[in-house]
Order: C-alpha cells, then structure tokens, then sequence
C-alpha cells in the first residue's frame, strides 16, 4: 500500500506545487495590472488557497516517504523525533524544508503588487527544484548535465502545465488578452522541456538494455505524453494565428488532462532508480560526480568539457533572450552596435569556460584551478557582458504594456531599477562590499569547504562570483542607466580601494598555513599537485595577478568614460553659448558674470 501511496503522494505535491507556481505566474504576467498594483483579488485568494495545498501535500508526502524508508505503518511516521531526524539528517530531508520553508514566505506575503509576484515566483521556483538536486541523477555519471537538465525541465514544465492552468482562472476578457502571451512563454517552455527531458533520459538510459528497464518503459511513456503535448501547442499557436479562440478553449481541458497525467508519470519516474551503470567508485566521482582528470595542461584544459546543466541552461537563456532582443530591434530599422554583441558573447563564452569547459572541469579538483575560475567568473566574465549593454537592449525590447493602465514587463522592469533596493545595491560602497567582503566571508569561514560538497553549493557560488562581479563593473564602468549618477572621482576611489582589498586577501591567503578548504580537497585524493598547502599558496598569487589586470582596465575605462564626459559638456556650453550669439544674448557664463555682478552691487549698497 505504501508503495502505491509513495509515488501518488509525491504527484500530488508536485502538481499542486506547479498550479501554486502557474497561479503566481498568471498573476505576475498573463493578468492585467493597474499601475502595478494586482486588482483580481479572487485570483490572490485561490493562489493563497493552493499555496496551502501545497503546503500541506509536502507534509504528507514527507510522512509517507519516511513511512516507506523505514518499511513500518503510517502512524508510527507521526513520531516527531523520527521526523526532525528525516528533515535535519538527511539531504533530501533538508531539500524539503528549503520547500517548506519557501512555501510559508509565500503564504505571509501580501500579493498585492506586481514586483512582489514576481519575487514570489522566484521563491516558488527555488522551493520547487530544491528536492531535485537530490534525485538519481546526483549519483550518476555526468552528474552536472543531469541534475541541471532535470531542474530547468521542472521549470519549464511549471511554466507551461502552470501557466496554462492560471490561463483558465481568468475571465473570458482576460483570456483574450493574457493568451497571445502565453502562447509564447508555451512555445519557449515546450521546446525547453523536450531538449531537457532528451538530456536527462540521455545521462541515464545509454543502452539498449537500459531503455528495456521498468525505468526506460516509463521514460518512454512519459516521451509520448510530451509529444501529444507539444502537437497541442502546434495547434494552439496555429489557432491562435486564425484567431480561432473557441477551438482553443475547447482544447485546454483536454491538454491538462494530458499535463496532469505527465506529472503522475514523471513523479513515478522519480521514485523508480535508474538501470545501474558501470561507474567506477572512486572518492572524485562519489564527492565531484565525474572522474579524476589527469595532470592539468594547456592542451587539456583548453579541450576538457563537462557540462554544468544549470549553468549552461541559465546562459542559453541570456543568449537567447540577447539575440531575440537585437532581431527585435532590426525589425524596427533600428541598428544595434555589433561592439556590444561582441563584448556580451564574450563575456558569456567566458563563463562557460569557467564552470563547464576546461577550467571549469579543473575548479573542482585544485585549489589554484579554482583561484582561476574565480578570477574568471568575477572578474573577466562580467566586464564583457557590462559592455553588452544588456539592461538597455531589455528596456527597448522588453513587452510593452497591453493597455493604458497596466505597468507590463517593461514598466515592472523599469520601477524594479528605480526602487529603493535598487539604489541601494547600485551605492559604489554596497557593490564593493559585496564584491570584496564576500571575499573573506567564503574563503575564511567553513563556508567554501561546505559549498564544495555539493553540485548546488558549487553552482550558488559560481552564481554570486558572476553576479558580484556584473554590479561591481556595471557600477563602475556600465553603459546602462544606472538609478544612482556616481562622479567619476568617486568611481576612481572605489577602484583603488577594490585594489588594495583584493590584493590584502590574495596575500591572507599566500600567508595562510592552514587549508582554508575544510579538507574537501584532501578527499578527493587526487594523484597531482600533491602539496595541498602549495597549491593553496599558488592560488592566492593566481587570484592576486588575474585580479589586478581587471581592475586595472577597470580604472583605464574610467579615466576616459570621465575624458569623453568632460568633452561633451564642453561641446554642449559652446553649443549654448552659439545659440545665444546667434539671437543676440549673452551665453551662460555672460549670464552668470552679471548675476555675480548684481550680487556685488547690492552688498556694497547695503
């Protein structure tokens, strides 16, 4: 019985969890606003209704879960000490409190502004992929690929399944509106759920054999389902182009039918092991999830590939919105600086490198190799992806609002750049704080140790280095509209100052004599570079030397940022001063002579 219970309970939390997020997406995008400001408060009440849903399935899941992993009655689950040992001891236990806990933010929320929902679905989509670091994949071969594939499938699924669902909670007037929108968000999520679903089937059905498994005979199931899925989208888009709304709505009950049921088959999926593949045990493929690489060399290093599924997920996306965006505004007649798409496909490139090429492959092996990638992704990555421009291609390109009254994407965008929180990131003294404090707070705490376990931790701290780095330099050097107008004389200090602080860190660490890894890269046992300590000592120089250079270049384009600033000025006070001349009026210094003039006047008078 329990073993029926399992898989049901576990789709009846992934399902309600995908309407929670569908609600909150309908919310945030499909629904019209005011100014802002949500107006369907019945809307709001049902997303709070299936949030506790949710809520309350994830506790019975968990219950039932723990039930099936001790092989004992229901009711002996309801021993709370056996249950604070499942969430606090084991890691998909703490997957599910990150759930839990996601789940009651959102439901203390106010969803009374569109900025909120949209941060509402961020905390949705975190809740929801975190038990999915946690799956099979983690144990298996190619173990970036699969467990980062498997987490953008959930995404996209919740996108579309979700998406769909909260289309049909809206009024007919809605509908009308909100689905042209969805029509595309569809298309997107579709085709993101096939090439990551190929991908995960890929890393754990490489055989004949393996596809002739109970796990293979489900996997193929759930293809099928997927494919009648996308044939509906097919139809829908085509309807959609006739302006054919009835044959649409006549055909969404059957399509979630469909999503539903792919759903059940996809949680059945994740209860059911993957055929055993001949991986050899050894501690880097137990810790990192691929094999120990041999001695690195340039050749080596420049052709070694493993793909970080995530990351290389997240940076597709960038690419793709980044093309759509330049193709956008070529339809327009509207030129977009190929410098700019340059910098930006650079900057990309040098992230892929950094997390899943060569360096990337290495990172998790060395301490120096990591230094490296540190470097890369901080420091080097995000000076061209600055230089892309990509905030001012979004705020020309972004959808425009569908009435007079509602904010859209771009007016949600544009309030996101100019709040407070906003403001307050852009401070040249915040971003170098974060840029430089996060410094010490990771490499001399347990904390980089820690996040070195894990596929999630190596990938949030690759995150926050490239993001870090991206307002460090946008506050610097960025050509976009920033909320915060910073003298160049002050952004010339903040470089000095980012200077000396990177170079007194990278001397704490060639000084250190002590590991500042927590012995994670002792574990792995790695038959190269042997002398951790040394190799700790040449990563401080690496991050010392590569991180100069930046900077450096940083305080260059500065210099002429603050040259070309002046230039125009100029040429704009003799433009002026040309008009004036011109209809026979003192330009401005004139003006302000005789102001100064009048000033004097009237003291010696008094």
């Amino acid at each position: 019985m329990i073993e029926i219970l399992s898989p049901i309970s576990k789709g009846l939390m992934q399902l309600t969890g995908v309407l929670s997020i569908g609600l909150l997406l309908t919310l945030s995008f499909l629904d019209s606003d005011i100014k802002g400001g949500i107006t369907n408060i019945k809307l709001v009440k049902k997303t709070k209704a299936f949030l506790l849903t949710w809520l309350l399935t994830t506790f019975a899941f968990i219950l039932i879960q723990i039930s099936y992993l001790l092989q004992q009655p229901l009711a002996s689950s309801f021993d709370l000490t056996v249950i604070r040992s499942y969430l606090t001891q084991t890691a998909i236990g703490k997957s599910y409190i990150v759930q839990i806990i996601g789940i009651i933010l959102l439901l203390s929320v106010a969803l009374r502004r569109v900025i909120t929902t949209y941060l509402g679905l961020l905390i949705a989509l975190i809740a929801i992929v975190a038990p999915v670091f946690q799956s099979h994949g983690s144990s298996s071969g190619r173990h970036g690929l699969a467990i980062g594939a498997l987490v953008i499938h959930v995404i996209a699924l919740s996108f579309w399944v979700g998406g769909l669902f909260g289309l049909t909670q809206l009024s007919k007037e809605q509908k009308l509106i909100a689905l042209p929108r969805f029509s595309e968000l569809a298309l997107w999520s579709a085709i993101t759920v096939v090439i990551t679903g190929a991908a995960t089937a890929w890393t754990r059905l490489d055989s004949i054999e393996a596809w002739q498994s109970k796990y293979g005979a489900i996997t193929l199931l759930k293809i099928s389902l997927a494919v009648t899925l996308v044939g509906f989208g097919a139809l829908h888009r085509r309807w959609i182009i006739k302006s054919d709304f009835p044959s649409i709505f006549r055909l969404i009950t059957a399509e979630i039918a469909i999503m539903f049921a792919t759903i059940f088959v996809g949680s059945w999926l994740s209860t059911v092991a993957p055929p055993n593949r001949v991986v050899e045990s050894t501690p880097a493929i137990l810790i990192t999830g691929i094999a120990m690489p041999e001695a690195p060399n340039l050749t080596r290093v420049l052709l070694a590939y493993d793909a970080d599924g995530l990351m290389l997920a997240l940076l597709i996306f960038a690419v793709a919105l980044y093309i759509k965006g330049v193709l956008i505004l070529s339809r327009r007649g509207v030129k977009w600086p190929i410098g700019r798409t340059l910098a930006f496909a650079i900057g990309i490139s040098a992230v892929d490198f950094a997390t899943s090429g060569g360096l990337g492959v290495y990172s998790r092996f060395a301490f120096a190799n990591h230094m490296m990638a540190h470097m890369v992704l901080g420091m080097i990555a995000p000076i061209g992806i600055v230089l892309g421009a990509p905030i001012t291609l979004a705020l020309r390109t972004l959808p425009q609002a569908r009435n007079k009254e509602e904010w859209g994407v771009r007016g949600a965008f544009i309030a996101i750049l100019h709040s407070k929180l906003s403001r307050i990131y852009t401070n040249p003294v915040v971003a170098l704080a974060i840029f430089d404090g996060s410094l010490f707070a990771l490499y001399f705490t347990p904390l980089f140790g820690n996040l070195m376990q894990g596929h999630s931790g190596h990938f949030f701290m690759s995150l926050h280095f490239l993001l870090a780095g991206i307002l460090f330099f946008q506050v610097l050097i960025g050509i976009d509209p920033m909320p915060n107008k910073i003298p160049h004389l002050v952004k010339i200090i903040i470089i000095f100052a980012a200077m000396s602080i990177h170079a007194f860190f990278s001397i704490s660490v060639m000084s250190a004599t002590t590991l500042l890894d927590n012995g994670f890269f002792a574990l792995l046992e790695r038959p190269w570079a042997t002398d951790l300590l040394a190799d700790q000592k040449l990563g401080g120089s690496i991050g010392w030397a590569m991180g100069e250079i930046p900077i450096l270049l940083a305080l260059l384009a500065t210099f002429m940022q603050w040259q070309r600033a002046d230039k125009k000025e100029a040429n704009r006070i003799d433009r002026a001063a040309d008009r004036a001349a011109a209809m026979g009026e003192d330009d401005e210094l004139a003006q302000y002579n005789r102001y100064l003039a009048q000033l004097n006047r009237r003291d010696l008078s008094q």
